[in-house]
């Protein structure tokens, strides 16, 4: 598990909104990105301003994607070599 605090509203709305929807939700810190569900948002009661503590369980990454089939060839280019 991640957790992190943070003081930015706008950012723990966003953390609450994926939570509730059950998406992930992701992290920027430094030079790594945190990309999981979001476990808890806890507001720290005696503080000023506001603070938040969020707790995140990452996501194993995903697969590498499979190459794509190649394109089929356009039915107009076998009709224009039959003219």
């Amino acid at each position: 598990m991640f957790t992190f605090e943070t003081a930015d509203e706008k950012e723990v709305r966003r953390f609450r909104m994926a939570q509730f929807n059950g998406r992930t939700a992701s992290f920027k810190s430094g030079n790594e990105t945190i990309v999981g569900h979001v476990r808890s948002v806890q507001e720290q009661e005696a503080t000023v301003p506001p603070r938040w503590t969020i707790t995140i369980v990452p996501s194993p990454p995903k697969p590498p994607a499979a190459p794509r089939r190649p394109a089929a060839p356009r039915l107009r280019s076998v009709i224009e070599d039959l003219y």
